[in-house]
């Protein structure tokens, strides 16, 4: 088995837990905090398959398959992103009251060391969690990161053909 590491990024929200709760967990509009990407999932419960996708539908970045929905405290899944030859990892979100706020923790499990999920992993847990602070404590993400999510969508014709959704129905089985 090859070698993994756990990544752990975590930050404290001025904010309700059922916002972060909904920021994390929604389907209707794109999850600003995760690069824009839009979860869609059959059902938020254990055994359903969960994918990141473009709001168009056209590309899939991640996919997986929901293991634990404990609202608004504890969400986990496997993922993989569509775009790398790696095994999946876990990555659980986990939502604590604290005085000020809700702590929030991204817990990334079971990366494998020194691939390309690695590299990602390692440099999105924290600007997940940050912009998952600005959006729920300002109501948008950075002008920064606003303007990297313009630029995504300016450059999707450079994305893989293998992370096309046709590759990867919701309905089919996506953990491996």
């Amino acid at each position: 088995m090859a070698e993994t590491v756990k990544l752990v990024s975590r930050v404290v929200i001025r904010g309700k837990i059922d916002d972060v709760w909904r920021e994390i967990t929604k389907t209707d509009t794109p999850q600003l905090a995760f690069f824009g990407a839009q979860m869609r999932y059959r059902a938020l419960s254990a055994g359903s398959p969960v994918q990141m996708r473009t709001p168009d539908a056209k590309f899939t970045s991640v996919v997986g398959e929901i293991l634990e929905v404990t609202p608004p405290h504890r969400f986990s899944h496997t993922m993989k992103f569509t775009a790398h030859d790696d095994p999946y990892c876990k990555v659980t979100y986990e939502l604590k009251e604290v005085a000020g706020g809700v702590e929030f923790t991204l817990i990334s499990e079971d990366v494998p060391v020194g691939t390309k999920t690695a590299k990602d992993m390692t440099r999105g847990g924290d600007f997940i969690v940050n912009t998952l602070k600005q959006i729920v404590e300002t109501g948008k993400p950075a002008l920064g990161t606003r303007i990297l999510y313009a630029m995504f969508g300016l450059l999707a014709f450079t994305t893989p053909a293998k992370c096309r959704s046709e590759h990867w129905p919701l309905e089919g089985k996506t953990n491996g």
